[in-house]
Parts: C-alpha cells; structure tokens; sequence
C-alpha cells in the first residue's frame, strides 16, 4: 500500500539522503460516470476518483536542476528550470516537465528539487494516470516553492502540460477530478464555465471497473481526429447558427434541422456530443433523485452513441458492456475514458459487486483469452 509514510522510504532510497523536510504530494486516478468526449466541446461531464493514485515525494535543491527518480520504472532523467526541453528516453517525466514549463509561463519562480514518483494507477487503462501525474506535480511545485495556486488553476496547469507539452488535446476534466474530486461523490463539471458540484453517490451501489488490459496511445490515436472533426462540426454550423461557439451551443433539434450541411461523419461526431450533454444533465438529475434504474439506462445508451457515433469502442469493450448486461445486479455499463480500449464503467447493486467481479473476469476471459482487472469506486 502505498502512502505518506512509505513515499518517506521511496525518497529516502532513491536519492540516498534523510527525508527530513520531504513533501508528499497526490492526486487520484478517475472514472468518469458519463459525459465523454464533451469536455472539450465546452460541455458537461460527471466523473468521479478511484482509489488509485499517483504519488510524489520531493525536496527543495539549490539550482534549477530538478532530478526525476520513477519508482515504478526504476528509471531516472533530470531537467532544467529555465531550459525545459522534451525527454524522448523517458515519456513519463514529460507530464512533470510539462507540468514546470506550464507554471513557469505562468510566472510561478520554481527552483531545483529531487523527486521520487510512485504509483498504482493503470497505465493507458482510460482511468487518467497522465493527469494524475500532473496534479500531483503541480501540487508538488506548489508545496516547494510556497506558491499560491487554487485548485482550478493547479487543474489548468496539468492541462496546459498536456495539451501542449505532451501534445494530447484533452479537456480539463481529468485534471480538474485530480485536484477537486471528493471521495464517494461525483464531481459534475460545467467544462465551459469551470462550476462545480460535488453529488453524493448513493451506498447501496459500486461503480466497479473493468480493465480490458487493451492499451490505447492517445497521441498516436484518432483522438485528435475527433476533436478536428467536432470543430469541423461547429465552424460549419455556426454559418447557419452564428452564436455557436462550440457543440455544447447546440440543441439536438438545431442539428437535424442542419444535418445535411455536415458530412455525414461530423454529423455523427455532433449527435454523440450533442446527447451526451443531455445524457449528463439527465444522470446529475437522477442522482439527486436517487433513480439509478434511470442512471443505468444512460450508460447503456452513452456506450451505443460511442460505439456508432463516436466510432472509438473496440470489440473487447462491446464485449464487456453486453455481458454486463446479462449478470444479475448490473444495472449499467458504457466504456469510460477516451476509448480505443481501456475501462468499462459498471453500476452494480452492492450485494452483488463481488459477485458480478467473478462472472464478468470469467466470461470475459472465456470470449477473448485476456485476464482483465477490476477496481470498485
């Protein structure tokens, strides 16, 4: 288990030295409930953290030197604060370089540190280990150099760094759960005015999920593509619609009325988008009112539209969500995160979670050959 306590060792292994005035900083992994592929579109989204983390224990040093030790990795590199440059040999340490560079064009004065980074969020499983890293540097920087940075703004910094350092054109919402998200709620983010709410999640239900252990490279995939593609979407429609600002402007009734002015493709990227923003408001709304039948029913709806609209499932994720469907106590199931593989997202009654764990590990591994993993939120 990792904690405070063992980041303390990790350090002290790593670079040899007391960890007297060592800072631990952290920030979770994500699921999101519903609401994919909207952030972006200035729309809405729902998700909530797990109890997966990234870790970072750090130490002020003189210099502008800072010094990266990755646990998981047993692998080390080093940069310079004033002379940040990308990291081909070490992909990891470009979420903390990006993470420096975004707060120093920021005008935050950072200064040398040793770190030692540590970890049991899924790589590439869709569960936000990127932004997680990012968070946690940021609050890391942050703790070091006695900066003065709300949460909003520590979630914009990880954004920056991926965006453009990284080179990933995601949202904020991943980064935005990392520094907000409150364990046991979901955290509903208005993605275009940055408000906020957190919603208790109702006890006699687990989200559990499920790791196809299909890996996705976000830079590599047609991730990009579908942003292009959203933006084609409102440039088009703004011809007709000229206070349209992004898809999160338009209504399912202005897009059929318009379809025929989109390419057929972009006019199925907008009709995922655009119902997904309605999906969110209506799972906020059934949360409040307890209805999880109701919330189930949107999963299961907000998997299909990406499936054939969106275009970014994969035959293990169809897979996992139809046996879902047919295991006692489930009562939703979509794929979360980017997707071209990664996690799905379950609700299940809690008496049965243990149980629905079992069925879907076997009958999943009988139809693909692959031993999936599973965490419960």
């Amino acid at each position: 288990m990792i904690n405070s306590a063992s980041m303390l060792g990790v350090y002290r292994r790593a670079y040899g030295e007391c960890p007297r005035g060592v800072i631990v900083s952290m920030a979770p992994g994500r699921v999101n409930i519903i609401g994919e592929h909207t952030d972006y579109n200035d729309g809405f989204v729902l998700p909530t953290p797990i109890d997966r983390r990234i870790w970072i224990a750090a130490k002020p040093q003189g210099g502008m030197n800072v010094s990266l030790y990755a646990a998981d990795y047993n692998e080390r590199t080093s940069f310079q604060i004033g002379g940040i440059e990308f990291d081909e040999g070490h992909p990891w340490a470009n979420y903390v370089i990006g993470v420096a560079d975004a707060m120093a064009k920021r005008g935050h004065a950072l200064g040398g540190a040793n770190m030692a980074i540590k970890g049991d969020v899924p790589i590439g499983a869709g569960l936000s280990s990127s932004a997680a890293i990012e968070v946690a540097a940021a609050k890391a920087f942050a703790r070091l150099f006695n900066l003065d940075i709300n949460p909003v703004e520590l979630a914009y910094i990880g954004k920056s760094a991926e965006n453009d350092f990284v080179g990933v054109r995601c949202g904020v919402m991943d980064q935005f759960v990392g520094s907000l998200g409150r364990s046991g709620h979901a955290l509903f983010i208005d993605c275009r005015t940055n408000q906020y709410e957190h919603i208790p999640l109702d006890p006699d239900y687990r989200f559990v999920v499920v790791n196809t252990m299909v890996k996705r490279e976000l830079t590599s995939s047609a991730y990009n593509e579908r942003r292009r593609q959203c933006e084609e979407g409102v440039r088009a429609l703004r011809k007709r619609l000229p206070d349209v600002v992004a898809l999160r402007d338009i209504s399912g009734e202005d897009l059929e009325r318009h379809r025929l002015d989109l390419p057929d493709v972009v006019y199925r990227r907008c009709r995922h988008v655009v119902a997904e923003n309605r999906r969110v408001l209506e799972a906020v709304d059934a949360l409040k009112r307890g209805d999880i039948e109701s919330l189930g029913r949107l999963l299961y709806e907000s998997h299909l539209s990406l499936r054939d609209d969106y275009e970014v499932s994969c035959r293990e994720l169809d897979t996992l969500v139809e046996m879902a469907r047919r295991i006692p106590g489930a009562i939703g199931a979509r794929m979360t995160g980017a997707g071209f593989g990664g996690c799905t997202v379950n609700i299940v009654e809690k008496e049965h979670a243990n149980e629905f764990n079992e069925k879907i590990m076997e009958g999943y591994r009988a139809a693909t050959g692959i031993s999936a993993e599973s965490y419960m939120s």
